[in-house]
């Protein structure tokens, strides 16, 4: 399979944007990540302004947007929430210690994993497959998960304004423990969707694929990290042990409550 030439630019926009976690070791999947989907698509924008639709910029707009959104957010997180950033220290590892190489090798990783994961989109806009249903569906899908994940950023934020010490269990921390990282697997699903009928043979999809695959992969990671943190914290108070056998860790309806256990979530 040969990957396109704007394929490889657009690889090429995630590196450069990414490249920010040489300055700190996090920001390879934080702020790197926010404002690498947010290039993308404004390259596509630009790449393909020749042949664009309303869907296809509608899509591409939803990257810019749920882009900036989620690396504003974290900038402000790091940059602005002294709270945060005290209770966090000693839990994220400050990269002094990690090799030059093994930063290099995630570095490539991540870029990797932003660019596949945009990839409907942009097959849809190579292949010139214009506008279809699935393309509607798929955008409505991202705009859902894009405000799921908002609304638990924003319902997060001000619990932790109230008790900064206490877990959150209050608005759709009810229905989910990781609310935002089902926002997050909501929207990449939309765009998964939206490829539908665009994607083309068995080499796009299994780009397509690595995508999809690689962040939902990233978001059970995330919440078996975020799980074993909060049981150091709070594994004490018998609320959190009724609050974490009551609720899902991440999917509604599914009776999954912990995967702790599961040692090969790690990204």
């Amino acid at each position: 399979m040969v990957l396109p030439m704007n394929f490889w630019l657009l690889f090429a926009v995630c590196m450069i944007v990414s490249a920010i976690g040489f300055k700190n070791y996090v920001w390879f999947i934080s702020l790197g990540y926010g404002f690498s989907i947010a290039a993308q698509g404004l390259a596509m924008l630009l790449m393909y302004r020749e042949g664009l639709t309303l869907g296809t910029i509608v899509c591409c707009v939803i990257f810019v947007a749920y882009g900036c959104r989620l690396g504003g957010y974290l900038a402000y997180r790091e940059f602005k929430m002294t709270s945060y950033n005290k209770n966090m220290k000693g839990e994220i590892k400050d990269g002094k210690t990690v090799p030059f190489g093994v930063k290099i090798a995630i570095w490539v990783t991540c870029a990797v994993l932003y660019v596949t994961q945009i990839a409907p989109v942009f097959y849809r806009l190579h292949n010139g497959s214009g506008t279809n249903a699935f393309t509607w569906i798929g955008a409505l899908i991202m705009v859902c998960g894009v405000t799921l994940e908002s609304a638990a950023d924003i319902q997060k934020n001000r619990a932790k304004k109230i008790n900064s010490h206490r877990f959150v269990d209050t608005g759709l921390y009810r229905i989910v423990r990781c609310p935002n990282y089902l926002g997050e697997m909501i929207f990449w699903t939309g765009v998964l969707i939206s490829g539908i009928g665009a994607v083309q043979g068995v080499g796009q999809w299994a780009v397509v694929l690595t995508g999809y695959i690689g962040i939902i992969f990233v978001m059970f990671s995330g919440a078996r990290r975020l799980e074993i943190r909060q049981n150091k914290n709070y594994g004490n108070d018998p609320e959190y042990q009724k609050y974490v056998k009551t609720v899902p860790i991440l999917v509604p309806f599914i009776p999954l409550y912990s995967v702790e256990k599961y040692k090969w979530l790690v990204a």
